[in-house]
């Protein structure tokens, strides 16, 4: 991914959130990465509310990377509302989660997922998968 463009990770568990830093840090991934524990913050961290309301220190990501299972608003339920608001919908999401549901899967994706990744189980898996999203992301143009 192009080093200037931010990323949102929406994921509320401490070990995931190491485990995505460690496996930026191991692919030379040098996004700046903001990092929220749940649907809610998410949202307030988009629309510059609460403590995110300095857009300075809650800019505007260019992608969102985000769990499904978590606490007050999970993943789908941020998703949902992220792509009905006007202002907000255009960036892409992709769901990074332990969930292989078929449920899970589909409704990401009718609620305008842009991909869908399963948390490999080793840390090195984990690192190869990154480093494909960052290739990919590097290589599309987004908005």
């Amino acid at each position: 991914m192009r080093s200037q463009n931010s990323v949102l990770l929406v994921e509320d568990d401490p070990v995931d959130v190491m485990a995505v830093k460690r496996a930026f840090a191991q692919n030379k991934v040098t996004n700046p990465l903001y990092v929220v524990g749940n649907g809610e913050e998410g949202l307030a961290f988009l629309r510059h509310e609460g403590k995110f309301a300095e857009p300075a220190s809650s800019p505007r990501p260019t992608l969102i990377l985000m769990d499904l299972k978590m606490p007050r608003m999970g993943g789908l339920e941020m998703l949902s509302i992220l792509k009905a608001d006007r202002d907000l919908r255009h960036i892409p999401v992709i769901v990074l989660t332990t969930s292989d549901n078929d449920a899970d899967i589909q409704q990401s994706f009718q609620n305008g997922v842009a991909g869908y990744l399963v948390k490999p189980v080793t840390f090195e898996k984990f690192v190869r998968a990154i480093q494909i999203f960052d290739l990919y992301w590097t290589l599309s143009e987004l908005p």
